[in-house]
């Protein structure tokens, strides 16, 4: 066998073993029997194809511990079928051409696309709550980010004053998570769906309260206006960044447009009340 073939097979086989451990890791700590019975048919299929590899290897691999660890607390913590999919997308990206082993291997190209079609058949059956009310934690998510950057921008030159601001833009964002939280629980409850609408009120307006928080946290922070005003906006982006992520990665979404998108309506509503709140001081002639 061609040395190179045989080290893209020993990666294979390395992968395989691994996810095998984090699948089965995974499904130990499931309360929901559904789901222990979907990762341990997904660990049983990887067991599998890494004894097939084996078989081509004659060669005994070690799972990467490493791994095993942060894939299971990345579950753990963010949720069962974002933290599978990264996994799987890491896979992806592993650099084992499975086009090239299969000259060697015929069987290689389908053990691969089969692969991947079983899995991703089984990752849609497994149950997540969090999966159920992404649409009201985006929905929270959205609305405070877009409203509160662009508030806490108008406030900081009509009041000149970062403590003021801080607490304007906190009376501000509480009131506006309460009037969302209500807007979805109406909302839902008029969709008649699986979910319920009183948790789906609930990840809405927590989802809200906790971007409210970490937008004026740099105004509470710090008596540099301006700086507490940039720090405002970059918060905004990476929040945008890391949840435009998880449920790109959770939902099979694009990420790119759909971030540079969110981003730029939000630093733009936020530029324009900028202004706003520049002409409303000098047209009321108003000195804080």
């Amino acid at each position: 066998m061609v040395e190179n073939i045989k080290q893209q097979l020993i990666k294979a086989q390395k992968n395989e073993i691994t996810e095998y451990y984090v699948y089965n890791k995974l499904a130990d700590s499931m309360n929901d029997e559904n789901n222990k019975k979907v990762l341990r048919k997904i660990a049983s299929d990887e067991k599998s194809h890494h004894d097939f590899w084996q078989t081509k290897t004659n060669q005994k691999v070690n799972p990467n511990q490493f791994k095993i660890w942060r894939y299971y607390l990345i579950s753990r913590l963010l949720g069962l079928t974002f933290g599978i999919k990264l996994m799987e997308k890491g896979e992806e990206n592993a650099q084992i051409n499975y086009n090239e082993i299969a000259k060697t291997i015929p069987e290689a190209a389908q053990i691969s696309a089969a692969e991947h079609e079983h899995e991703q058949e089984l990752i849609q059956m497994i149950n997540e709550q969090k999966l159920k009310y992404v649409g009201s934690i985006v929905l929270g998510l959205n609305d405070a980010l877009v409203e509160l950057t662009g508030a806490l921008a108008g406030f900081t030159l009509a009041l000149q004053n970062s403590k003021l601001i801080a607490m304007t833009g906190l009376i501000t964002g509480l009131a506006a998570s309460f009037s969302m939280a209500a807007s979805e629980y109406l909302a839902t409850k008029s969709e008649g769906g699986e979910k319920e609408p009183l948790k789906a009120s609930i990840y809405t307006g927590v989802a809200y309260v906790l971007v409210v928080t970490f937008l004026i946290l740099p105004f509470l922070l710090l008596s540099n206006l301006y700086l507490s005003l940039g720090l405002t906006l970059i918060v905004a982006v990476l929040v945008i960044f890391f949840f435009t992520f998880y449920t790109s990665v959770a939902q099979d979404l694009p990420f790119k447009k759909r971030f540079l998108e969110m981003a730029a309506i939000s630093l733009s509503v936020a530029v324009l009340t900028f202004g706003i709140g520049y002409l409303i001081r000098i047209f009321f002639g108003i000195e804080i």
